[in-house]
């Protein structure tokens, strides 16, 4: 997962189209107290033992304590996201303007908040598209949420109008699948994969820069925060999220929310 979240956007640059918001800030990285570095120790520490020289010469003990707290920060921000999501259930309530594949009426649905550039989300893109294909019962959603751009780039909130884009013309999948493949995405990438899937590109610019595309990305950004989202890709079945985004994880979901 690329954790990672939006933070107020600097005043764009002239040179900047009109509809970009700007880059996001990411979340601190985790640390380790010495507090903490102490205790992971101290089952291993006898009599007047130097602590330092301990994990110098034992390394692997730091490894397993911030391995621990990992998992336990991980752990909080699922449950927190849950909480946010249960208080508040018109938060994943369906919005007719997200790409959804699969029966409105399905017993079963999964919302994938993910970034076009965001490793962990390519990774898993060819997995989940196949889940997708082998649950054609269950309803699909994705929410184009773009947060990696800095500074002058803005490939991701490109790369998220030009699939938005591709959806108003019934290409979205095809254009989803071509966007996770490609590794070395940029604004002429995302144009030339458009185009050879049979996108209308006057149709497309015009929906690229439209007022109605911003604010359907920024209502996105805006349930991600009120979510707690931390980053990319975060799945959700039946409004609850997933603790990892293994696709096979994803799969047992679907199937517990089954029976």
């Amino acid at each position: 997962m690329t954790d990672d979240a939006p933070t107020p956007a600097p005043e764009p640059k002239t040179a900047k189209p009109g509809w970009l918001s700007g880059g996001r800030a990411g979340y601190l990285a985790l640390g380790l107290s010495v507090i903490a570095l102490g205790f992971s120790a101290a089952p291993y520490l006898t009599g007047g033992s130097n602590v330092r020289a301990y994990l110098l010469e034992h390394p692997e003990v730091l490894q397993e304590a911030q391995m621990a707290l990992q998992t336990k920060d991980a752990e909080a921000a699922v449950e927190e996201t849950n909480q946010a999501a249960a208080a508040n259930a018109g938060l994943l309530a369906p919005d007719a303007r997200d790409p959804a594949f699969g029966p409105a009426n399905a017993k079963v649905t999964v919302i994938e908040f993910f970034d076009f550039r965001c490793p962990g989300c390519k990774a898993v893109a060819h997995e989940y598209r196949a889940l997708m294909a082998a649950h054609p019962e269950v309803r699909f959603v994705f929410k184009d949420w773009p947060i990696l751009d800095r500074g002058d780039d803005i490939t991701s909130q490109y790369a998220a109008r030009a699939a938005l884009a591709a959806h108003q013309q019934g290409k979205y999948l095809e254009v989803y699948d071509a966007l996770m493949t490609e590794r070395a995405l940029s604004i002429e990438a995302i144009d030339a994969i458009l185009a050879a899937h049979g996108v209308d590109m006057d149709r497309a610019k015009a929906a690229i820069a439209a007022p109605d595309t911003t604010r359907h990305i920024a209502d996105i950004h805006t349930t991600a925060a009120a979510l707690r989202l931390r980053g990319t890709p975060t799945f959700f079945v039946n409004g609850k999220a997933s603790p990892g985004i293994d696709p096979a994880e994803i799969g047992k979901l679907i199937e517990a929310a089954k029976r």
